[in-house]
């Protein structure tokens, strides 16, 4: 493990740069970084995003058609993170043989075929199996671009900059969600259900970021013509995932599945994504099921928690920056965000309900970015890059279990308290996990 400066939890645990040179080339490199390539990730990112999880729209009219089941449902939705599973560690293998600008182009071009496909579905049998090969072509996208941005970003503003990416999952929701909505309401588009145009249209973007991604990506600093050289020279200096493992530390990469360290991550990692894809698959169903809006209103209202939980993401994200402190900023909005989650339930419709709602959602998803700093203070460089894998496959691992368990417990008891029950204690186990991970940070800076 990683037990030098970067391994700390307080302010001081930062080193400030030497002089003033050196602070000037790392702000300068921070921002070409934000405009070259952190916008444009987080562009793929968002609209991968539409295309997971706009089936919880569909539902709305697509449950209805195919004859699915709460549970059939839920397990559609969850069973793509099986093909998440079985390729995201191959995905970034990949990535780490041909490149950055290759591996992309071929995995959003794959992405984006499968996703206008889903127009097509028949039954639940084509949804899980068109479902396991979206997952399958987006496999490793979010572990390979972090890893990817972990080669250019500068410590100090580490998780401002992963936040950026991060956030664009919320923001995906709060431009899919009226988008989708929309779209359901719209009376046999092109002689299709409007659940199947919806499919379509979400679909089309991937495939025109499959270009992009050739023309646009350098695949290391030393490729990147927008760079100085005297900035190259300071990100292979500087740059923790820049720097080349010592000798030795390339056993590290396996080892980290020993390292309670490496699990520790991962189980938090699982709960806060079981948590923010409980919303994103089921949110939909449940507030129309409360209030009785149309599609598009529903939109409307399913995007207010999301647009919360992306500004909450970024400030949550700076704040920890700011004050070095990474652990409080996990804990203390999980377990906030579990009860406004709960208590949204228990107030129904009304205003009471929406704003416990927008605050819930708003916690839940700011946990994210807050989080992605642990890592790379707990893990080697050595050890980096299989342990982001291994964190990201503990996250599949919770969107294929946890959406099929609240459709479970939806259609067993008739009622979603059950499934805000689920959400919500697993908000606190995540809280208490993370002031483990604290403690054992604190443990390993003292020695």
């Amino acid at each position: 493990m990683n037990q030098g400066s970067t391994g700390g939890i307080g302010p001081g645990s930062y080193r400030a740069p030497e002089n003033a040179a050196s602070e000037r080339i790392e702000s300068s490199v921070g921002g070409k970084v934000v405009r070259h390539l952190v916008i444009p990730a987080a562009l793929y990112i968002l609209i991968g995003a539409i295309d997971r999880t706009n089936v919880g729209f569909a539902a709305l009219e697509m449950n209805k058609a195919l004859g699915l089941s709460g549970t059939q449902y839920g397990f559609g939705a969850g069973v793509l993170f099986v093909g998440y599973m079985i390729a995201k560690y191959p995905s970034v293998l990949l990535y780490e043989a041909i490149g950055l600008r290759r591996w992309l182009t071929l995995i959003t071009a794959a992405w984006g075929l499968c996703s206008c496909l889903m127009a097509a579905v028949a039954n639940e049998w084509q949804l899980y199996a068109l479902r396991v090969l979206i997952g399958f072509s987006e496999g490793g996208l979010s572990s390979g671009l972090m890893l990817y941005l972990s080669l250019w970003a500068p410590e100090r503003f580490r998780a401002t900059i992963l936040a950026i990416p991060i956030a664009s999952i919320s923001i995906a929701q709060v431009v899919g969600a009226p988008i989708s909505g929309l779209l359901l309401d719209l009376d046999r588009p092109l002689g299709l259900e409007s659940w199947r145009f919806m499919f379509l249209v979400e679909a089309l973007p991937a495939l025109a970021l499959a270009a992009f991604a050739w023309l646009h990506f350098p695949d290391t600093p030393a490729d990147a013509r927008w760079l100085t050289a005297t900035e190259r020279d300071w990100i292979a200096a500087n740059v923790k995932g820049a720097r080349k493992p010592a000798p030795g530390q390339g056993a590290e990469r396996w080892a980290v599945l020993r390292s309670p360290e490496g699990w520790l991550c991962a189980a938090i990692w699982f709960c806060i994504l079981a948590s923010n894809y409980g919303i994103m698959f089921w949110l939909p169903q449940v507030v129309k099921s409360l209030s009785g809006l149309s599609s598009a209103m529903t939109g409307v209202i399913v995007a207010l928690p999301w647009a919360a939980s992306g500004i909450g993401l970024v400030l949550n994200a700076r704040h920890s920056d700011r004050t070095g402190e990474r652990y409080l900023h996990v804990a203390i909005p999980a377990v906030v965000g579990g009860a406004g989650l709960l208590l949204a339930y228990i107030f129904g419709a009304g205003l009471p309900g929406l704003v416990a709602l927008v605050i819930g959602g708003a916690c839940t998803g700011c946990t994210v970015a807050a989080f992605w700093a642990i890592p790379t203070r707990l893990l080697s460089p050595g050890a980096l890059a299989m342990g982001i894998v291994a964190i990201n496959m503990t996250g599949s691992l919770a969107g294929a279990t946890v959406p099929p368990l609240m459709g479970y417990l939806r259609e067993t008891t008739g009622s979603f308290l059950p499934p805000a029950l689920l959400l919500c204690g697993i908000a606190v186990v995540c809280a208490c996990l993370t002031l483990v991970a604290r403690r054992v940070a604190a443990r390993a800076e003292a020695q």
